[in-house]
């Protein structure tokens, strides 16, 4: 599905140059779950945006269902991420001007229009408990409940594959225990997950458990 071959990002040139990723290789299959710690700054998210094909690597490949994702022309990308990845970032970057409905079905505005759009977003925001809080504005809702939005938003489409960032950085206990629930029905059901995390209680949902080290993607 997913594989990484040295795949590097660094910035900046000669003495000055900072890398972020360095020589990362990885292969993530249908139904797979790879949990990744590491310390701030030591090139989880840098390795995520590369894997979305959000960001262009400096050196090494991405392919997706064998296909180089920067071999591929902008709508080609965009295509492919609407129909195929589920994102979760560190931010829940909802619409203000959407309801929390509204932003869990936009990806199917961008992509292919599904009849039962509505009602699979009213059972992903009510597996989330966040049924009742459906036609809120962001404005409205508190950053853990935004939060929840933004994890339903990332599977509307049925993705192959979800890349998550911290998905219960700010989530409480019964709420993390909750999106674990989904994470775990998601990927029974054959999404892969590839999940950054500082939650070792989260990091154990993975059956590959990896650790990054200065841009290195290392065994945990």
């Amino acid at each position: 599905m997913i594989e990484l071959e040295g795949l590097c990002k660094h910035y900046g040139t000669g003495g000055r140059r900072m890398t972020a990723v360095e020589d990362a290789s990885l292969h993530v299959g249908p139904g797979d779950f790879v949990s990744i710690m590491g310390h701030s700054g030591s090139g989880k998210t840098t390795l995520l945006s590369l894997m979305g094909g959000l960001m262009r690597p400096t050196a090494g490949t991405v392919r997706m269902d064998g296909v180089d994702l920067w071999g591929m022309d902008d709508r080609g990308l965009a295509r492919l991420r609407n129909r195929r990845m589920g994102f979760v970032y560190q931010f829940a970057s909802l619409i203000p001007t959407l309801t929390a409905l509204e932003n869990v079905m936009l990806p199917v505005v961008f992509g292919v229009p599904s009849p039962d759009a509505r009602e699979r977003a009213l059972e992903l925001l009510s597996a989330l408990g966040m049924v009742e809080r459906a036609d809120a504005f962001p404005g409205q809702l508190s950053g853990g409940e935004q939060r929840r939005v933004a994890i339903a938003r990332s599977f509307i489409n049925g993705p192959a594959v979800v890349l998550a960032d911290e998905p219960t950085g700010d989530l409480d206990e019964e709420t993390e225990g909750e999106v674990f629930e989904l994470f775990r029905r998601m990927n029974q059901q054959g999404a892969a997950f590839v999940l950054v995390t500082h939650s070792r209680e989260l990091a154990a949902l993975g059956r590959v458990r990896l650790r990054m080290d200065h841009g290195r993607l290392l065994e945990a």
